[in-house]
């Protein structure tokens, strides 16, 4: 049953050739109250042009915003919900798919657990040739979870817009450049709100090994930075910081390539 509008979020940056794909899979789903809103990034390939031929075809479904300079990821989803009329809002990335069933699979559950605000699911890595890892998430994560992993999968989550509205939306600073939601996600539980993972591959996330060189050293180590203020918020003991400083180190030594195959795995919990 559905129960109430969702507004899609998509900051969008040179991916003209995979956005089609993810614009197709919001317009295949079983939900079919939604509107997407799409913040190019100023993209240097065609990404807005595709985006203009979606707006201009579909106007009652889709908006369509520009950032002034290129201002990265947190900045356009800030954007994006300046824009947002919808009870729910769901995230979605440019270079992904999103299962037929996964928005009316995700409220259906927000329905049926009036004590959770948010709900992400597993996703089903692809590259070219192949599915390749399936990346769990925890059932019931709760602010520890925040110790050892991602207690969500970004892309994947469906949430109240009254939440992002409490939270203030996403931080936007050079700290946050790739790590906006596990910020995001620090502030979502020290607001005392709750969320649960469908272990169920309703998201289909491109993987390959361009988004893993990505996670260079100053992109880890602002991740770390992000984890340290946010052990301070939760209120956790500055020990449980020598894991994660070490993890940080660790994992920038080991080569892009090795850490790319581990993650090819066909089952790797997150």
């Amino acid at each position: 049953m559905e129960d109430g509008k969702i507004s899609v979020i998509m900051g969008i940056y040179n991916c003209a050739e995979t956005l089609p794909a993810a614009i197709d899979s919001i317009f295949q789903q079983t939900y079919s109250d939604w509107e997407l809103i799409m913040c190019d990034d100023c993209s240097t390939d065609q990404t807005y042009q595709v985006a203009k031929e979606y707006q201009s075809k579909y106007p009652d479904k889709i908006k369509l915003t520009r950032n002034e300079k290129n201002s990265f990821l947190a900045c356009s989803l800030n954007q994006c919900l300046k824009l947002a009329t919808g009870k729910y809002v769901a995230r979605m990335d440019g270079d992904d798919r999103s299962a037929p069933e996964r928005f009316e699979r995700q409220v259906e559950y927000l329905q049926e657990h009036p004590d959770i605000q948010l709900v992400g699911t597993a996703v089903q890595h692809f590259n070219e040739k192949e599915y390749t890892s399936l990346m769990l998430a925890p059932e019931h994560p709760d602010k520890y979870t925040m110790r050892n992993s991602s207690p969500f999968k970004h892309a994947t989550i469906l949430t109240y817009k009254y939440v992002y509205d409490q939270l203030g939306g996403y931080c936007v600073s050079d700290r946050t450049r790739r790590s906006q939601d596990r910020e995001l996600f620090f502030r979502f539980f020290a607001k005392g709100f709750r969320g649960d993972n469908i272990n169920e591959p309703l998201y289909l996330g491109l993987d390959d090994l361009t988004a893993v060189k990505r996670r260079t050293f100053k992109v880890r180590w602002n991740s770390f930075l992000i984890t340290r203020d946010g052990y301070r918020l939760l209120g956790f003991p500055r020990r449980w910081l020598i894991k994660p400083f070490f993890k940080t180190v660790i994992k920038t030594l080991i080569p892009y390539g090795i850490i790319y195959r581990f993650r090819s795995r066909k089952a790797v919990r997150g």
